[in-house]
């Protein structure tokens, strides 16, 4: 991956709060809160600043920003802001250090509207409205936090390298699994899960961006199986399936193969064609402009042709979430199209209970031109 300088870096940052910092000038909003905490996480604090987790962030419509983290030690080492507080500062409380920073500026501010986070319960919504008098307190769905969800849909630069190197990643951990199950070093559900955990750490990753579900022919069934992986053959005789990700400076990857072992019914080779079918047709729908809604159309056309119907949406976004916006779903709305710098799952899959099941993921990224897959995730015979 490429290497990237403190100082671009910082621009970077700085960039994608200068489009939060337009929003709340034309909207005519005086500072917007973002709000990280085991409660409720969210993606944007570290979108805007770096900042990994925990901590209060405020983005005022003059440009200046303040973060205030529970670890002030590590914000001062990866975080880029304007200014960090420490939480400590403010008894580790939210309301307090909400309330220190908008009420110092209040006097010079143009502009008293604050938006909080739409998560906010209607209680904390109350405790904030008496700490801040002097503001006029809002908390709704489509606001500056909406907006912020839809500037993360599209990936800049940084974003795209992050998640290429995590499915680089992710394609060494398929092929270190073709080889274990060779070898017969992998043959179990855990046996599989574990080598993720440890290949990923091995090749500079974080994390895996969800619980791997590793499910054997007895389980396949389920689209996400429960408990994520056990004891149980894996791969075994008949349809086996693995979804997992793995997470590059925050960024994640998100692919699912399936193993089809030994001789099948034709059933099950009826499902392994329709998928694989399913995701080809479906691909070249991936593209700039197209509404995200004719994708998974396409799809759900397929497999009515066989009677058969795929029990989820056909893909979704990825980035700091495992699932961002948009979905690619016959639900969404013709007006949500594929955009340029999206990076996008293709996940057709059928489920049956007596023949198991068959999911087949990649991640997409749409270009101006058309799209490129950037994992490589199959339907593996044995």
């Amino acid at each position: 991956m490429k290497t990237y300088t403190n100082d671009q870096l910082k621009k970077i940052y700085s960039d994608r709060r200068k489009k939060i910092v337009e929003y709340l000038k034309e909207n005519e909003i005086g500072a917007a809160v973002f709000i990280d905490n085991e409660e409720h996480r969210e993606p944007s604090l570290r979108y805007f600043t770096g900042h990994t987790s925990d901590a209060v962030l405020i983005i005022f419509d003059t440009g200046k920003s303040v973060l205030i983290p529970w670890d002030e030690i590590l914000a001062k080492k990866i975080a880029f802001c304007d200014k960090i507080l420490p939480y400590t500062k403010y008894n580790n409380q939210e309301i307090p250090a909400v309330q220190a920073n908008l009420n110092t500026v209040l006097s010079s501010v143009k502009n008293t509207k604050v938006e909080l986070p739409p998560q906010t319960s209607y209680p904390q919504f109350l405790k904030f409205i008496d700490a801040l008098p002097g503001w006029d307190v809002r908390c709704r769905e489509k606001s500056v936090h909406q907006y912020a969800v839809e500037l993360r849909m599209v990936k800049d630069e940084y974003e795209i390298e992050c998640t290429r190197e995590a499915c680089r990643v992710g394609d060494l951990i398929i092929e270190k699994i073709e080889q274990g199950i060779k070898d017969q070093s992998i043959k179990t559900e855990i046996d599989v899960a574990l080598l993720i955990e440890k290949e990923l750490r091995l090749n500079g990753c974080e994390k895996t961006g969800f619980d791997t579900l590793a499910a054997g022919p007895s389980r396949s069934w389920a689209i996400h199986a429960f408990p994520g992986y056990t004891m149980n053959e894996w791969p075994g005789q008949g349809l086996s399936i693995l979804d997992f990700g793995v997470v590059y400076n925050g960024y994640t990857s998100d692919t699912t193969l399936t193993i089809a072992k030994g001789e099948l019914s034709k059933d099950q080779e009826e499902i392994l064609d329709l998928v694989q079918r399913a995701a080809d047709a479906c691909l070249r729908l991936y593209k700039k402009d197209i509404p995200v809604k004719e994708a998974c159309e396409q799809a759900q056309l397929i497999f009515k042709g066989a009677n058969r119907s795929m029990p989820h949406t056909l893909g979704h976004g990825i980035g700091l979430e495992i699932h961002e916006y948009p979905r690619v779903s016959t639900k969404m709305t013709s007006d949500v199209v594929f955009k340029p710098g999206m990076i996008v799952t293709l996940e057709p899959g059928l489920y049956d209970e007596k023949c198991g099941g068959c999911r087949l993921e990649n991640d997409v990224l749409i270009t101006e031109d058309g799209n490129e897959v950037i994992t490589h995730s199959k339907i593996i015979r044995l």
